[in-house]
């Protein structure tokens, strides 16, 4: 009998599986994915003590750890459906039906894109399409391209592509239009790279973010900012330059740009084409809440954790009996916060079944404040202000009744 299931194979689903494993649960894990790893399997970067976070192989050492400790994993298995039961719930998939009594759902997050006028073409993609098939499957995107999109995820998948030696033309805004909105914001941008400036190999940049830290050094540096862009990795960064559109006949040939104004509107007169072989465009990344939102699960919403997010405590439980979120579904974060969110998970998970076992509620309380020690310490934070989000998340799970 499977004790736990847990939906998503990702960072917290791993962690999560240990954790329940360790303490002598039968686990299963699926994921819709051909492996284990989530978005741990393309990310590739290094640390500010010089040491290189290899996600792929982070993946591979947590999901050996799990099937030594007897966890069964099921890959390329989508997650249909999700409904309660007497005894637990009822999960369907594409292949099978199975009968549980604690569900876990690690679903993480996915990418929203920034609709552009030619973003249908053959070659162009999502920034995290092209992390995907350049670390993970090995393919290369393009010979020479380009980023739409300026953001934490953009910037750091950028540098894996150098890595790999795929050439970029530099990252560019999206042209204003109704559905862009603060993406397409010079001074939004600049506001959100000052909170990454400490990942550049630039020491000019990094003690530039000092300078500012208030409105007005803001505007003169957009008023100042060189139309060759600033260079990150050797990635020109264009504040004052938007992709108009993506042209080509049957595939990406190049791109309109212009220069554009402090508040991102085109400068007439400005206009050229830059010839490249695939564009990537970099949106924000949301939860993905949908088996929550089946499962009758309730949701609260903040911008700073993406969006609407199932309500949760910080045990990782829901108000439903038996059904549990963990990762990137609670909020977007970093991988190291999600594995840590997932011990937590399965911590708790054990902590309702054997609650009696002093170790395991020891254990939870250590867990619980490292999920916060990783958040403080994350390199890479994907929006401001989310200790406050989840404040307001707490709030609401006061108010909400349990076992709805």
């Amino acid at each position: 009998m499977t004790d736990v299931l847990i939906i998503g194979a990702g960072p917290a689903g791993l962690t999560a599986a240990i954790a329940c494993a360790e303490h002598r649960l039968n686990v299963r894990v699926l994921d819709e994915f051909i492996k284990p790893g989530g978005r741990l399997l393309g990310q590739l970067h290094e640390e500010p003590d010089g040491t290189w976070w290899n996600g792929m192989k982070e993946a591979q050492q947590l999901y050996e750890k799990a099937t030594s400790l007897g966890v069964r994993f099921d890959c390329s298995i989508p997650v249909a459906h999700l409904e309660r039961i007497n005894e637990g719930w009822r999960v369907h998939t594409q292949k099978y039906s199975i009968d549980v009594p604690r569900v876990l759902l690690a679903t993480g997050a996915a990418e929203s894109p920034v609709p552009i006028p030619g973003w249908t073409l053959p070659g162009v993609m999502s920034i995290g399409a092209a992390q995907v098939m350049t670390n993970v499957h090995r393919v290369p995107v393009g010979e020479r391209g380009l980023i739409v999109g300026i953001n934490v995820l953009s910037v750091a998948i950028a540098r894996e592509l150098t890595l790999a030696g795929i050439g970029l033309t530099g990252m560019f805004l999206p042209g204003i239009n109704p559905a862009v909105k603060d993406a397409g914001n010079p001074r939004f941008i600049m506001q959100s790279l000052l909170r990454v400036s400490h990942l550049s190999p630039s020491r000019w940049i990094r003690w530039g973010r000092y300078l500012m830290n208030n409105e007005p050094m803001q505007s003169l540096g957009l008023r100042l900012y060189p139309k060759s862009g600033v260079k990150m990795w050797g990635i020109p960064i264009h504040l004052r330059k938007a992709v108009l559109e993506i042209v080509g006949d049957q595939q990406v040939q190049g791109v309109n740009i212009a220069d554009v104004s402090p508040d991102g509107t085109p400068i007439p007169g400005t206009e050229k084409t830059l010839p490249v072989d695939f564009v990537c465009i970099a949106g924000s990344l949301y939860p993905l809440v949908e088996l929550a939102a089946v499962a009758g699960c309730p949701f609260h919403y903040a911008s700073e954790l993406g969006g609407h997010v199932p309500v949760h405590n910080r045990k990782m439980e829901t108000p439903l009996k038996g059904l549990y979120v963990a990762g990137s579904i609670t909020g977007v974060e970093g991988a190291k916060v999600a594995m840590a969110q997932g011990t937590v998970a399965g911590l708790s998970i054990v902590d309702q079944v054997n609650p009696h076992e002093t170790l395991v509620k020891e254990q939870l309380e250590r867990s619980l404040q490292r999920v916060e020690e990783e958040r403080d310490r994350a390199l890479i934070q994907f929006r401001p202000h989310i200790k406050k989000a989840r404040r307001g998340l707490e709030h609401t799970w006061n108010n909400t009744p349990l076992h709805m």
